[in-house]
């Protein structure tokens, strides 16, 4: 059965999907459906008895997944993927499934539509939320935290070490009126920041730093690494696509954790089935990056990094 194809560019499509080793009557789970093209892969790959079941917190994709509901191996849920331990487990499912892709961070889409906030290239309402749902906004954060907060999230999740002088222009602009566009906010830490880096946006940090923050996305990824591995059958496939360091840090580190087993102090007295307990993971293949020829077509996509993990 083939699926239309679609005018979003997925990244690492290919490379993803391969990873994934597709079996035609397999369960898998697309943890992050964003517009769907990973789904479309996936589903292209599928038998008549195959099945994907695809999470998003963002509203929009869930309308964006109407297109498939004709399918009927296919089934969405408007949840985070921090939440896919439990939800297999209500759908009893659990230990079934036979590959998870998660495909993490911003999604072009949000980046492409101002109201949703997430851009310092186009002015709109200070959101960020993935899910408008619920939670805080950006704007609401910004105008109520503390220096040292704005000052942490900036430095931590943003990697800005300018963070200190950004927190005190946002503390200094409040005074007056509260922060409610990002062309304000990219205005503001423009003018904060002393050195310039040519190769990128003096927001692009910052940006990044609030909106992971906002949509607690460190620790959803965390919990979504751990609940996908723990669903998994035994030689299920686990693929993640992450888009900065912080995040490929963690797949890294939890892949290798996964793979190391219960850890001993050096020469103690243990056998090679005792060294093997603990162990969940195995990596499979190197860290794969974008090609020159994708990045050529899709600029966004040359900061990607997709690892490949399998189940023991």
């Amino acid at each position: 059965m083939n699926v239309a194809a679609s005018a979003h560019t997925s990244v690492l499509l290919n490379e993803s999907i391969d990873g994934l080793n597709i079996k035609p009557n397999g369960i898998y789970i697309d943890a992050t459906f964003g517009r769907g093209g990973h789904s479309r892969a996936i589903l292209n790959r599928l038998g008549p008895k195959g099945r994907l079941i695809a999470f998003d917190r963002d509203i929009s994709a869930i309308e964006a997944s109407k297109s498939f509901t004709d399918d009927k191996r296919f089934s969405i849920h408007h949840i985070p993927f921090a939440q896919i331990s439990d939800l297999v487990e209500q759908i009893d499912l659990k230990y079934e499934i036979d590959g998870v892709l998660m495909d993490i961070g911003v999604s072009s889409p949000q980046l492409d539509e101002a109201h949703r906030g997430f851009s310092f290239q186009k002015d709109g309402p200070l959101d960020m939320r993935m899910d408008t749902s619920s939670g805080q906004s950006a704007a609401d954060w910004l105008n109520s935290a503390s220096l040292e907060d704005i000052t942490f999230v900036l430095k931590r999740f943003g990697e800005e070490k300018f963070g200190k002088r950004i927190a005190h222009a946002v503390l200094e602009y409040r005074v007056d009126k509260p922060l409610t566009t990002t062309a304000e906010f990219a205005k503001l830490i423009d003018e904060a920041v002393p050195v310039k880096d040519k190769h990128k946006h003096p927001a692009t940090r910052s940006f990044q730093g609030v909106r992971i923050f906002i949509n607690g996305e460190l620790d959803q990824l965390e919990e979504g690494l751990a609940g996908a591995t723990d669903v998994l059958k035994a030689g299920g496939r686990l693929a993640v696509i992450s888009f900065h360091s912080l995040e490929d840090r963690m797949v890294k580190r939890f892949i290798k954790t996964q793979s190391q087993g219960t850890v001993y102090p050096s020469k103690f007295p243990v056998k090679q089935s005792e060294l093997d307990v603990g162990k969940r993971l195995k990596a499979i293949g190197r860290a794969i990056m974008p090609s020159a020829q994708e990045i050529a077509v899709n600029k966004r996509c040359r900061s990607s990094v997709l690892r490949v993990a399998e189940k023991l």
